[in-house]
């Protein structure tokens, strides 16, 4: 079983007991691709909005960091304050998945070049690494049905001993989890599969863990 689908069915079994209602997930929506993340999710049965300020994260079971370009995603949310609030909002134990620029906004460390980042993820990425725009391509995971859309991508070249390797391609991880937080190099959200956004937040709310 995939690392994908091994998620999906914890999150599935963790809520089957659960009636309750969509889970509320916000989206970044600063800059970058989060309008194509709030269709995935609203397709995957969440309940999506746009997320620009901190007074946006109240009331969210989870929160989706987009790709995008990750140096001008970092200055516009320190301008509102939403870099520390999503720290906050991800330490108090709510579910975050960030996808190729969001990964880099979660990464503890970032090279290729060096630059700050929320540090919430124990992973080190190196920025553009899997090529350049006009570089991209698609590809399927090393489980052999996991679609992957890669633009402009990172590439995680180290993870710390509490993260959890969900998904490799070409013996490489593209998609890593540490507790409530998930990263993705890729962008699934260009993809027609939509296991991911369905359980990363968990069935009404409650968060994906292993």
């Amino acid at each position: 079983m995939s690392g994908v689908a091994s998620a999906a069915t914890t999150t599935a079994a963790s809520g089957a007991a659960s009636t309750a209602r969509p889970a509320r997930v916000g989206v970044l929506a600063l800059q970058g691709g989060f309008a194509r993340h709030v269709a995935a999710l609203a397709e995957a049965g969440h309940a999506p909005s746009e997320v620009r300020t901190p007074e946006a994260l109240r009331g969210l079971d989870a929160l989706v960091l987009p790709g995008g370009e990750s140096t001008t995603m970092l200055r516009l949310m320190a301008r509102v304050g939403l870099d520390e609030a999503i720290r906050a909002f991800a330490r108090a134990g709510r579910p975050v998945l960030g996808t190729c620029a969001g990964l880099i906004l979660l990464a503890r460390r970032v090279t290729h070049p060096e630059q700050e980042s929320l540090a919430l993820l124990d992973v080190a990425v190196a920025r553009n690494a899997w090529g350049r725009q006009t570089e991209s391509f698609e590809a399927v995971g090393d489980d052999g049905r996991t679609p992957l859309v890669f633009i402009r991508a990172p590439r995680i070249t180290a993870v710390g001993a509490g993260v959890e390797v969900l998904l490799r391609y070409g013996g490489e991880p593209v998609l890593v989890r540490q507790g409530a937080i998930v990263g993705a190099t890729y962008h699934p959200e260009l993809t027609p599969a939509r296991a991911l956004h369905a359980t990363f937040a968990g069935a009404g709310g409650a968060s994906l863990e292993g």
